[in-house]
Formats: C-alpha cells, sequence, structure tokens
C-alpha cells in the first residue's frame, strides 16, 4: 500500500457546516499506512495534528505524542478531546498541544496480550512485545522522522489494550513516559503472574506517569476491582518516594462506557498544574518552580508555556508602578531563553524595550524576529519607526 499520505474525512458528531445545498466536511485526521517488517504486514495508523501545527508563526515548535490503541473506535473522541483541552481558540490549554496518533486494528487479542494465554484450543496470544518492538521501533522513528515531535510520549489502552499499557509501564526499557490504562483486563494475570512481574520492576517504572481507571462490573466488581487496587498498592510499596500515578474508580460507569470520561481524567491527572492562570502567579520564582515541580514529577522538562510567561510580562509592562515595568523584562528574556526560535519572543521582548525607552534593543530584538520570520508586519514597521526616532 502506498504510504502518501491519504486524507480521512470526518463529519464531527453533531456538526455539519452548509453552504446552500452541500454539506461542508471537516477534515480532523489523515490516514497513513506503514509496512511493518516485525508484524510482517501492513499497518495502518491516522494522524490529527494540533492547531498550531501549520501555522506559520509555530513551526518552531515540536509537540508531545499520544499514541491510541483501539485507534478505529477512539480515535475521533480523543483527538476531539486532545483539541479542546489544548487549544489556543478554547482557551482551555490545560494540557500541551499534542499529535494524536491512533492505531488501527488487526489482531487486537493477539497484540495485547503481553503473555501467552493457555487455552485448551490453539490460540495466538502472547505477541505483546512484537506489537511494541512495531511501536517503538518503527511507527515511533517513522513518526519523529516525518513531524515536529517532542520525545515525550502517551500510550492510551483500554481493556486489553489497558493490559498492554500497564505492561509496558513496568518494562525495564520503554520509549514512553506516561501510560492511561483504562478498565485493563487483568483476568490472565492471576495472583502469581502479578506477583512475578511486581518483582521484576525497576526504579525505571517509577519515572514514568501511569493512571489506571476501574470500572463498575456489576456483580463482577470485586474481583475486577480487586486487581487494579492490588496492583496500584504494591506499586506504593514498593516505590521509595512519591508514587507518579493515580487510580480512580468510577463507580456509574461500566467498561464500555468508561473509557473517554477516564482519558479525559487521565490526562488531566498527568498534566495536573499545566493550565495554571496567570492569576495566581506571583512572579518569576513561583512561576520558575511550579514548572519545576511539575517537570520532577513527570521526569522530563515541561518549560512554561510562551503564552503564559507572556500574559505575566504583559501584565506587568501595562502596570503604572515603574517597578514593575522594569521587572516585566524578566519574563520576556525568560521566553526568549526558552523559546530562541520562536519570533513572537522577541517581538515581544522588542516591545518591553521599547516602553522602557531603550530604543537600541528594542530595534535588535524587533530585528531578529523579523530574522525568524520574514512576513513580521509589526516588527517592520516598529524597526522603521524606532530608527527613525533615534
Amino acid at each position: 500500500m502506498n504510504k502518501n499520505i491519504i486524507a480521512v474525512l470526518f463529519l464531527l458528531i453533531g456538526i455539519n457546516q452548509v453552504k446552500s445545498q452541500d454539506a461542508a466536511q471537516v477534515i480532523i485526521g489523515t490516514k497513513h499506512s506503514l509496512r511493518s517488517n516485525i508484524l510482517n504486514e501492513e499497518r495502518e495508523y491516522w494522524i490529527s495534528l494540533p492547531d498550531s501545527y501549520n501555522d506559520k508563526e509555530s513551526s518552531y515548535k515540536s509537540y508531545p505524542v499520544l499514541i491510541v490503541l483501539d485507534g478505529n473506535m477512539h480515535f475521533k473522541a480523543i483527538s476531539g478531546m486532545v483539541n479542546y483541552m489544548s487549544s489556543d481558540i478554547y482557551r482551555s490549554r490545560t494540557i500541551p498541544e499534542m499529535i494524536v496518533v491512533a492505531i488501527q486494528n488487526v489482531d487486537r487479542r493477539r497484540d495485547y496480550t503481553p503473555d501467552k494465554i493457555i487455552t485448551v484450543r490453539e490460540n495466538n496470544t502472547g505477541g505483546g512485545e512484537n506489537f511494541l518492538s512495531f511501536l517503538e521501533d518503527e511507527l515511533i522513528p517513522e513518526l519523529d522522522q516525518k513531524y515536529r515531535t517532542e520525545p515525550y510520549r502517551i500510550l492510551f489502552g483500554h481493556s486489553l489494550g489497558g493490559l498492554l499499557a500497564t505492561h509496558t509501564y513496568m518494562k525495564e526499557k520503554t520509549l514512553f513516559n506516561s501510560f492511561i490504562a483504562v478498565d485493563p483486563s487483568f483476568g490472565t494475570w492471576d495472583s502469581e503472574t502479578m506477583d512475578k512481574k511486581l518483582d521484576s520492576l525497576t526504579e525505571q517504572s517509577f519515572e514514568r506517569f501511569i493512571y489506571i481507571a476501574t470500572a463498575n462490573w456489576g456483580k463482577r466488581n470485586i474481583r475486577n476491582r480487586d486487581r487494579h487496587v492490588r496492583l496500584y498498592e504494591s506499586l506504593h510499596s514498593k516505590c521509595k518516594g512519591e508514587l507518579p500515578a493515580k487510580l480512580e474508580y468510577f463507580d456509574n460507569e461500566d467498561h464500555s462506557s468508561v473509557p473517554i470520561i477516564a482519558f479525559h481524567n487521565g490526562i488531566s491527572a498527568i498534566f495536573e498544574g499545566y493550565g495554571i492562570s496567570y492569576r495566581d502567579l506571583e512572579d518569576k520564582e513561583q512561576l520558575t518552580q511550579h514548572f519545576h515541580t511539575l517537570s520532577e514529577r513527570l521526569s522530563y522538562d515541561f518549560q512554561p508555556p510562551e503564552y503564559l510567561v507572556n500574559q505575566l510580562g504583559y501584565r506587568m509592562l501595562q502596570s503604572e508602578n515603574d517597578k514593575d515595568k522594569a521587572n516585566a523584562l524578566e519574563y520576556f528574556i525568560l521566553n526568549v531563553e526558552n523559546f530562541p526560535i520562536s519570533p513572537n519572543s522577541y517581538d515581544s521582548l522588542g516591545e518591553a524595550y521599547e516602553v522602557l525607552g531603550d530604543t537600541k534593543k528594542a530595534i535588535e530584538n524587533y530585528g531578529k524576529s523579523l530574522e525568524l520570520n520574514p512576513d513580521n508586519e509589526n516588527a517592520k514597521m516598529k524597526i522603521k519607526k524606532l530608527s527613525k526616532s533615534e
């Protein structure tokens, strides 16, 4: 199958844009194919890119990657939710923008079971490690080559997919940093199997975040909850510090209804604090400490978002207090340090110097912004205006 991108056209649920008699389609993803040498088959995956991905002004940005198992079922809902929670359009911004990659199923029982299940009849279970090798050795390198990816990766799985996500979390080495395991099917993990897996845990697992959701199975609920609670409490007891994890029980959701609400809560748990408001921050030290704490919890360096730092800087720059105006500089300088190829960071720093009366540095930073984005009309106008006043 040709690996060229084929547009996947979806109509968002409940949304129709009508012009005259024609309904306009809303494109929320693209369809791709990869020949896997490991699995010896063609594998299809769908991708949803962040709103800002193709904006010229955002061409310097790279994005975390969310890989969704059972992608044929969850792609539309999860990509829409990620977009809503991260996009500038909705001003939610509780999580970073990210690239959503939905893996289409071929044989989920084979691919999502890490251990061979012994049954009376012959079966093809136990291919989980092969499938993980496909993800980590073939798919992720392709994504990194084709897209502006950040090496922070989240694996989402429900049911057997949740089993594989949990198994991956417990491995000594993996390319994934966080996991959302929704009502994982631990039916094949008896006490002996789970104990062996827990005994083989290394410190690397505790540098990752895992969210586990448990649904209400009615009369079978005790056994289901017990397995999840047992794993979670065992992880707690083995972790030397605070365990970066969360277990949540959904009394009003069953196995089929829980995935979407659990994804929302899971991704929110991973990035708890990311969407802090500028109104809740008093100074640069509090800002940097807040994101240092978040980075420590996730074992990955997450810088304060550029828009948040700009909000703080402009709040002070617009103050009537001269000391506040002078202190505004440290925020704009922080953005330049954290995002050295962002045209907007230099443009904002140029504006700060302009307000503070430092024409030379204002022109210098407007010029850097223009170098990075030759279409920046504001920078052109400012340089022309300030050059005349020198």
